[in-house]
């Protein structure tokens, strides 16, 4: 699907022209929303929603509207053909409860197109994770995995990270998400300033198959633009604040100044002198 953009066809190309377009497999930007209106909600997608693949409603937030202002907003979202789902913490409490199934159905008849399967604050054995992702996968929906711990005290090792990894493609996970937190800091491949950790990144990076299969959590812009520059406009990316939709993809189409800079000295451009 290509994108029209008003008054600008044909006058200034995107430097970074690799940029994929809807229906599209990989390059997606998942948005966290913490509790947004529904004029809010609905004033982001009419600005942003054809660069909006997926619309997290964040932790437990589903829990707490009142009314029917939840499945107006699910109901919204999917009207622009983007994919919603509950925060990964609302499932885990589920399943802390024994009511995983219960969760599913309910999800299921509220109009969710996605679950997420996490266990960033609780243990989960694989025997649970992996009937969590089959059984929200035979209930039809797309299924986004979690790996990494929310808090530090319970990090888990690289080793432990790449195997849950591989474990959820070969389950059937859509896409499996690193964790970086709404934060962004001290998580997996984030140190506590929120700067990359380039042993972390290195290492899921040479033991994946398929990096379009992973989706980075990168809620700060300086970790959205390293990651474009070292994985290419189409990376994956989530827990993008609603309101750097656009800046994001400024970004990815090198419409930046920082990635840009990064793709005259790529391609060897000179001064322009008249």
């Amino acid at each position: 699907m290509s994108i029209r953009r008003e008054g600008w066809d044909g006058i200034v190309d995107f430097p970074l022209s690799e940029r994929k377009q809807k229906p599209r497999e990989n390059g997606f930007t998942m948005i966290i929303d913490k509790g947004l209106g529904l004029s809010e909600l609905a004033d982001t997608l009419e600005t942003s929603g054809q660069y909006i693949d997926f619309v997290k409603l964040g932790f437990g937030t589903s829990a707490l509207y009142t009314g029917d202002v939840l499945q107006k907003k699910i109901k919204l979202v999917r009207s622009m053909g983007i994919d919603i789902y509950p925060g990964g913490t609302f499932l885990e409490v589920a399943v802390l409860q024994g009511k995983l199934d219960l969760y599913l159905e309910k999800a299921k008849s509220l109009g969710y197109s996605c679950i997420e399967v996490s266990d960033g604050t609780i243990n989960m054995s694989r025997i649970v994770r992996k009937r969590a992702i089959e059984k929200a996968l035979d209930m039809g929906f797309k299924v986004l995995s979690e790996v990494g711990k929310k808090d530090a005290r319970d990090e888990l090792s690289n080793t432990d990270i790449l195997e849950q990894i591989n474990l959820d493609i070969e389950w059937g996970a859509y896409k499996v998400i690193v964790e970086g937190r709404e934060s962004g800091k001290g998580v997996v491949i984030y140190d506590e300033q929120g700067r990359i950790k380039e042993k972390e990144l290195e290492e899921i990076l040479k033991s994946i198959s398929d990096i379009n299969k992973i989706l980075w959590e990168a809620p700060h812009k300086n970790q959205q633009q390293e990651l474009i520059i070292r994985l290419g406009a189409n990376v994956n990316l989530g827990n993008v604040h609603p309101g750097d939709v656009m800046s994001l993809e400024a970004l990815r189409v090198g419409l930046r100044g920082d990635t840009l800079r990064n793709y005259i000295i790529s391609n060897k451009l000179h001064a322009i002198s008249s």
